[in-house]
């Protein structure tokens, strides 16, 4: 390999020659050699771009050169001497000149040079400038510019030459033609006009008037174009026609968006498990890949191609035509059908493999990639089900945007038919994949997990924060513990409600979830409850001292473990009343499914309930009513569309009541009926049951065997009952060895197969409330009893000792522990018959709760008569809806004082009746005390009360009040505005009507202090002088900002955010320039987490996900969804059917904010704080704050 490299020496020492006589520069210098700080002389002599030096002036061979084109030459500092002799060459110091020899590329040392004299140096490093080319390098590239100039404009002017050559030869075609017809125009002139005199020249005067009335023609030709022009701009059409492109330019911007979802879903979790099934461990098989994520790279590629055509059209922008995209995407709808049909499915295989730890981790891993930003796998699987809605929207809007005469005009309108279409199919599919959704995300708080949240039937009711009251010996709480809890909170906990289960969890410093070791799952099929404790009058007093009146209990009976109590306490009577309610509803649509369900043959595989079977009107569509395919809480058919009529023919159905129907129906039946017609149809359920119940429904309630009758009763005494809840419960009745085979009542297999039978074919009547059970009194052999133990007392001596699990009968979910069981004479429950239908034996337990019988009924008539059965029932019915009416929808009843009167009247009417049973006495109570309460509300402050504070003290300034009080006090005053808002206001967009502010008065109240908190934070800060100052008040507003998002009010966040977002501080420059990095860090983490981008998929994400009640979310994020649902769907179908559906989700988003309505803030009021909050007087407008803002820092000369 060569080393060196090879150069002419002969000619190098002939320009060594030349440079010693006729160089441009010669001379000694001094050359710092390799070694540090060591010089020697040598002569140096420049030619031409080579710079020789030699040992010696009249050496011959030189001893080196350097080429010097390309270089560059500057000065240099003089090196720093030691100590020692400094004084002495001081001066020689001063006097040597320093300069250094830059070579232009890498490994060439730089050539450090040294003369005597100054002037010296400087020719030198002239010379050396010269001798290196770079003026002359720089005058080429400008030359090579304006060469490379010219030659475009030689092009560009060869190409304007050929197309005038075009032009010419096209005009002298066409001067020849029209000299042709100028030759047969005279000819025929000559024809026509045999004599023509001479002409007389015009006169000059004439010709001037024709000039000025030439220009007066044009100048009002022009005027008149541009008055046209400028009429079109402002007409309605052209408005209608930007709003069209606009909606076509946002349209394209959200399937960019949607676009990139879909490749998200692909390459960050399809094709990497799909790589996973294949290892030698898959976490997952390659079926469950294709369940989860069917479709999904189809219609990823299918919205890619879509995603192109419309930015072709863009590119043809202003003619856009689309109709022909939603031509090619029509034909592909079926892919998205078999994803609809799927979804559910892909929910519960992933919830199904989520149970492998290996695939759960996996998957975390997976969803930790930046490009999820956080989101979930449920949450991108989702992503498609909303595509086909918001097409509906976008067509919608286009086609009201759209002439009738349009060319696209009848094929947009054919698109949006056949995505509604698909719409329709989707609706039931998308309500019921949010609850499994939102299970999900409970699930995935808890630490240690929770599998009855992966049972898709699970329905998500409520959660809140209760306090858990820890209890002692006999029932009794200990205060001084209490005492202790409500000071350190250790006593509270994070309430979940389910149809089926009940979760209490601990939250930790962490923010995590952990269920309790004990009774952290309730399975509500074991709970009673019991909304007013019984106990002594001691216990009773102390008990309302400590806890208000706002404690209640859950009586919790495992099959297998210990019975226990858990103790709770609400924060308000309100919210107590508001739990209490739904756990009791909860309750009872477990009991009537139980109670109602009729089981087939043991060895059937039939599963469909048989009254549900036997009733067409409960699943098959009708003129009046249609059905969905997804199940309620009471596995009936969903609503699709009904008629008034029928939907409260549901309301007061007798066989089931769904919480999820009642939640809807109460929170909607504004947009579709008044309540005084639903009070009407209560009222007559009540007064007339017969009549007012179909009779198909009444045949059912009584469908038993042959053998349904009292023959079979006989008279005996048994010992009163007592219970502890608001509705009766049913009783289990199993198989026997009776002649006639009757109906199996039950709950749950496994309960059925543990404990034995009650056999209701012997009557009794109810001794007075003291009597107790003996042998002497007991029934005959072949009798069961049912025996009543005291709260407060134990089993008798008498009762055997056998084991409560054996003796207890097959009971309902909240059948209560002191009601027993005992097969008298030792006989079991398998040699025991019955014939009594479920709804006779619902009678009997219900007629036998009493403490005594009403007079004049007798006890032997009450379990014979049907009309007392559907009469009781009837009442449970009216009352349960009353009482959910009451207790979570106060605001219906504030606002209405006829509506509250005629309630009233009712219950006391109710309260009238002889045959009312003691339970339904209490619970009439109960709702008239909730109902005649005018202070329920009183604990919560208002913001009238904060307002009218009499002898508040003086508001303090910005500076001496900290960042932890701003942000509570802002966050306490956002909750008040945030919960006065009734749900009413919600419905029917009154918030974008002309009058919204008769309509919704408090929704605008919302925005109104939103924008004033905007208003204060911008004021405040262009308030200060100094650079410094406003600096400081930015980075202070953003810690309030991230305390604001730590307490969970991201109201309060995106006030500051939006403050610091106006063009009026942005703009501010130097002032951003003093703000720290941490804080503009932390302004864009905050800005991203309330960003409006993708309808605040963001926002969303985190209150789903790491946010729970107490909360105050973003109100406009609501008012969207409901928009969107409003504008998309109508409220009644062409038949005049409601839509129930849409009731339905528009009740999921009231749920959603109420949820966050009824949990406060335990945050202590500081007038002080909230004065300066409130003083309107600090806010500056929007024109005056952008004027001071331009006073601030003046704009830049253009």
């Amino acid at each position: 390999m060569q080393k060196s490299v090879r150069y002419n020496e002969g000619h190098a020492l002939y320009l060594a020659f030349l440079a010693r006589k006729e160089g441009t520069k010669r001379g000694f210098l001094s050359k710092k050699a390799a070694e540090a700080s060591r010089w020697h002389e040598k002569w140096f002599a420049l030619y031409q771009n080579v710079l020789f030096y030699f040992e010696g002036e009249q050496s011959v061979r030189p001893a080196g050169m350097y080429l010097l084109e390309g270089c560059s030459c500057e000065r240099a500092p003089a090196p720093p001497k030691a100590a020692s002799g400094a004084a002495a060459g001081k001066d020689a110091l001063d006097k040597q000149y320093y300069f250094t020899v830059l070579f232009g590329h890498e490994g060439q040392k730089p050539l450090e040079l040294r003369c005597e004299e100054e002037h010296e140096g400087k020719e030198w490093m002239d010379a050396i400038h010269q001798a290196s080319y770079s003026d002359i390098l720089i005058e080429r590239e400008v030359l090579m510019q304006k060469y490379i100039h010219l030659v475009q404009i030689v092009e560009t002017e060869k190409i304007a030459a050929n197309q005038l050559r075009h032009q010419l030869e096209d005009q002298d075609t066409e001067i020849e033609r029209l000299k042709s017809e100028i030759i047969a125009l005279n000819k025929t002139k000559e024809r026509m006009r045999p004599y023509q005199g001479n002409q007389e020249d015009e006169d000059p005067d004439i010709k001037k008037i024709k000039k000025v009335q030439s220009f007066m023609r044009g100048w009002l030709c022009r005027r008149k174009w541009k008055t046209i022009v400028q009429d079109y701009i402002c007409s309605p059409h052209a408005e209608s026609m930007r709003k069209r492109n606009q909606i076509v330019f946002n349209m394209v911007e959200a399937e960019s968006e949607y676009v990139h979802q879909l490749y998200v879903l692909v390459n960050c979790f399809l094709r990497p498990l799909r790589m996973a099934a294949s290892s030698k461990k898959p976490p997952i098989t390659h079926d469950d890949v294709s369940s989860i994520f069917l479709n999904s790279e189809t219609i990823m590629f299918l919205h890619e191609i879509f995603h192109q055509g419309l930015k072709a059209r863009i590119a043809n922008w202003p003619t856009l035509i689309l109709a022909d995209l939603f031509d090619i995407l029509l034909p592909m709808l079926n892919i998205y059908q078999e994803f609809v049909r799927n979804h559910q499915y892909s929910l519960q295989v992933l919830a199904n493999c989520k149970q492998n730890r290996d695939f759960d981790k996996l998957l975390k891993q997976y969803e930790a990639n930046p490009a999820c930003e956080g989101r979930m796998l449920e949450t991108f699987l989702t992503y498609p089900m909303f595509q086909i809605p918001r097409y509906i929207i976008t067509l919608h809007e286009l086609l009201a945007h759209t002439p009738h005469e349009h060319v696209e005009r009848k094929s947009l309108e054919f698109a949006k038919s056949k995505l509604e279409e698909l719409s329709r199919i989707m609706h039931d599919e998308v309500s019921d994949t949010e609850n499994i959704r939102k299970n999900l995300a409970i699930e995935r708080m808890i630490v240690e997990g929770c599998d009855i949240l992966l049972d898709t039937s699970q329905t998500f009711i409520r959660q809140g924060s209760l306090i858990q009251v820890p209890s002692v010996e006999r029932g009794k709480l200990s205060k001084v513990r209490l005492g202790s809890l409500s000071l350190k909170k250790e006593g509270e906990r994070q309430c979940f409600l389910f149809t089926k289960h009940f979760l209490i969890c601990t939250r930790s410093s962490g923010g995590k979830l952990h269920l309790l070791k004990t009774g952290g799952v309730l399975s509500l099929i074991e709970c009673t409850l019991i909304e007013e404790p019984d106990a002594s009058e001691d216990d009773l007093k102390g008990s309302g001292q400590v806890f208000g009146h706002l404690d209640f209990k859950i009586v919790v009976e495992p099959p297998d473990s210990t019975p226990f109590t858990v103790v709770l306490l609400a924060p308000s009577r309100q919210e107590k009343a508001a739990w209490t309610s739904d756990i009791s509803q909860c309750v009872d649509n477990i009991r009537c499914n139980g109670l109602m369900t009729i089981v087939f043959e043991e060895n059937s595989k039939v599963t469909v309930p048989h009254m549900i079977k036997s009733d067409a009107r409960l699943h098959r569509d009708d003129k009046d009513i249609c059905f969905s395919k997804t199940l309620n809480s009471c596995k009936v058919p969903q609503i699709r569309y009904a008629s008034v009529e029928r939907l409260l023919e549901r309301l007061t159905d007798l066989r089931f009541l769904s919480i999820d129907f009642l939640n809807t129906f109460l929170h909607t039946y504004r947009i579709f009926t008044t309540a005084a017609v639903v009070l009407e149809k209560l009222s007559d359920i009540y007064k007339r049951p017969f009549t007012s119940i179909p009779v198909r429904s009444l045949e059912l309630f009584f469908a038993t065997s042959q053998n349904n009758r009292g023959e079979h009763l006989a008279d005996g005494k048994s010992p009163h009952l007592c219970r502890k809840f608001s509705s009766p419960p049913p009783l289990a009745v199993s198989r026997t060895s009776s002649p006639v085979r009757a109906r199996k009542l039950s709950l749950t297999s496994p309960l059925n197969s543990k404990i034995g039978a009650l056999d209701l074919s012997a009557s009794s009547t109810t001794s007075s409330p003291t009597s107790t059970y003996s042998p002497a009194t007991s029934p005959p052999p072949h009798t069961a009893v049912l025996e009543t133990v005291s709260g407060d007392r134990t089993i008798s001596e008498s009762t055997p000792a056998v084991d409560i699990a054996e003796l207890s009968p097959c009971r309902s979910p909240s059948t209560p522990r002191h009601l027993r069981y005992r097969p008298p004479g030792g006989q079991t429950a398998d040699n025991t018959h019955c014939s009594v239908s479920p709804a006779s034996a619902f009678a009997i337990a219900t007629a036998a709760a009493g403490h005594g019988s009403p007079p004049g009924f007798n006890n032997s008539e009450r379990t014979c008569d049907k009309e007392f059965i559907i009469r009781r029932t009837a009442t449970n019915r009216v009352l349960n809806v009353l009482r959910h009416w009451v207790s979570k929808h106060s605001q219906d009843f504030e606002l209405n004082s006829e509506l509250k009167m005629n309630v009233l009247n009712l219950l006391e009417e109710v309260l009238r009746d002889p045959d009312l049973l003691p339970q339904e006495r209490k619970a009439t109570g109960n709702i008239l005390r909730a109902l005649s309460q005018d202070d329920q509300d009183d604990t919560h402050l208002k913001m009238e009360d904060i307002i009218q504070i009499p002898d508040c003290p003086k508001a303090e300034c910005f500076e001496t009040l900290s960042a932890m009080e701003l942000a509570e006090q802002i966050t306490l005053l956002d909750h008040i505005v945030f919960r006065s808002i009734p749900y009413e206001e919600f419905l029917g967009q009154g918030w974008m009507k002309l009058d919204k502010n008769e309509r919704t008065p408090s929704i605008m109240k919302t925005s109104q202090h939103f924008n004033d908190m905007s208003n204060l934070v911008a004021s405040q800060i262009m308030n200060y002088a100094d650079v410094s100052s406003r600096a400081n008040s930015i980075e202070k507003w953003v810690a309030v900002a991230d305390i604001c998002r730590c307490m969970h009010n991201y109201n309060g966040v995106l006030e500051i955010t939006s403050a610091l977002n106006r063009s009026a501080i942005y703009r501010l420059k130097k002032t951003w320039a003093k703000v720290s990095k941490q804080t503009k860090a932390l302004m864009d983490k905050l800005q991203k987490i309330v960003s409006s981008e993708g309808r605040f998929k963001n926002l969303r994400e985190t209150l789903k996900n790491n946010c729970n009640p107490p909360a105050v979310p973003y109100l406009g994020m609501y008012l969207t969804d409901l928009a969107f649902i409003e504008e998309g769907t109508p409220n009644f179908t062409e038949e005049g059917l409601v839509n129930f559906s849409k009731m339905r989700m528009i009740s999921h988003i009231i749920r959603e904010i109420r949820q966050f309505q009824q949990t406060s803030y335990r945050i202590d009021h500081e007038p002080k704080v909230t004065q300066y909050l409130l003083d309107k007087t600090l806010i500056i407008d929007e024109d005056t704050l952008y004027e001071l803002s331009l006073k601030i820092e003046p704009r830049l000369p253009a």
